[in-house]
């Protein structure tokens, strides 16, 4: 369910009037292009998804260019809080950002979770539903990503993740286990303690997407790696590699269907607390399955969706994906134990914002087992 209030900011037009006419009429200059000024309008937000039950918030979207030139592409920010039934809060500030003549990209977010209970099945490709538990805590996030441009489109540059986790609790109030006590000796002994993490490394993006809110043709490939370790504050010492590579086509000359595609890899050596581990579902990796259903420390997964233009601001979305989890490449070469995760679903756009092509998204996907879930989120899923 969703109910969905905007304020969308009107359009001012100015009318520039003519100098007196003179026997001799001198061209007026042109005016110089001035920069975009952002809408900090705020809207609230009343949502529904599994991970968090029924929501509510508030959230502030500015879209904007940096300098006159208007090859830069817009950049933008996402200031968002909100509320759920099962007593999560979360406060959060992510951006993406182009500077003049795109000589440099930033990018990364500020997040804040306060008692956020998720269930945790265990890791693995084989986990049961049975397996359920949940596990509440406080998290910080901060990561910020300073890249600059080696060619158009091309970005290097280095990035740092922090994750701080406090206050871990564990809820075995769960009907129907038989043998609780071995259900959680394993998340009490092992991650039951707080923990932080704090991880350095380089990037490379090749970025060439026409608009990074909803693009209608390009291509984005993303190859970066987070070394974690003692040395920079944190608690566990290990490698995160990731692979994400994306491409857009429009299905006709209308650019009123565009076919999305995605393939992400996550890979991890070292010692890995079970927050840091790849995971499967939640809003933007194969929707139907509950975000952490499957993780482990490698992932591999692929998505499709068919996005079509349908009446005024409303648009429509056809997804499906493949995926796996598992603690060796060797288990996602093979299709690992448990087999491949399959989802898919439909899905509703309201274009938010008309001239920046910034959607509201309602998902329902659906995933085996009987996995299910409906999604909301600003922006598009990748």
């Amino acid at each position: 369910m969703l109910l969905l209030l905007a304020a969308t900011p009107a359009l001012v037009a100015q009318t520039l009037s003519a100098p007196a006419p003179t026997p001799t009429p001198t061209p007026l200059a042109p005016a110089k292009p001035k920069a975009d000024r952002p809408s900090f309008i705020p809207f609230p937000i009343v949502f529904s998804q599994p991970e968090t039950g029924l929501g509510y918030g508030v959230a502030v979207l500015p879209v904007f260019r940096l300098g006159p030139d208007s090859a830069t592409r817009k950049s933008s920010a996402r200031l968002i809080g909100w509320r759920t039934q099962q007593q999560q809060s979360l406060m959060q500030l992510t951006h993406s950002v182009f500077t003049p003549g795109e000589r440099y990209f930033m990018s990364g977010e500020a997040s804040y979770y306060h008692q956020f209970p998720i269930n945790y099945y265990g890791t693995g490709p084989q986990t049961r539903v049975a397996d359920k538990s949940v596990i509440e805590y406080k998290v910080f996030i901060f990561n910020q990503r300073a890249l600059r441009r080696l060619a158009p489109g091309l970005f290097t540059g280095l990035q740092y993740r922090l994750t701080d986790l406090r206050d871990v609790q564990l809820n075995e109030g769960i009907a129907g286990v038989p043998d609780r006590s071995r259900l959680y000796e394993r998340p009490a002994r092992e991650y039951a303690q707080n923990t932080r993490i704090s991880g350095l490394g380089p990037a490379l993006l090749y970025d060439r997407r026409d608009n990074v809110l909803s693009p209608f043709r390009g291509s984005y490939l993303e190859l970066s790696a987070l070394f974690n370790s003692t040395a920079l504050g944190s608690d566990y010492r290990f490698g995160r590699y990731l692979l994400d590579a994306r491409h857009f086509r429009p299905l006709g000359q209308d650019h009123k269907t565009i076919l999305a595609a995605q393939l992400v890899g996550q890979f991890h050596g070292g010692s890995v607390p079970f927050r840091e581990l790849a995971n499967l579902g939640g809003g933007s990796l194969l929707r139907g399955y509950y975000e952490g259903r499957y993780r482990d420390r490698q992932l591999l997964a692929a998505q499709v969706e068919v996005r079509r233009a349908l009446f005024g601001r409303f648009n429509g979305v056809l997804f499906g994906g493949l995926g796996q989890v598992g603690n060796t490449l060797g288990e996602l070469a093979g299709a690992g134990r448990g087999g491949v995760k399959a989802a898919g679903g439909a899905g509703l756009r309201f274009r938010f914002n008309r001239r920046d092509r910034l959607n509201v998204r309602l998902d329902y996907g659906v995933g085996r087992g009987g996995s299910s879930g409906v999604y909301f989120s600003i922006g598009e899923a990748f």
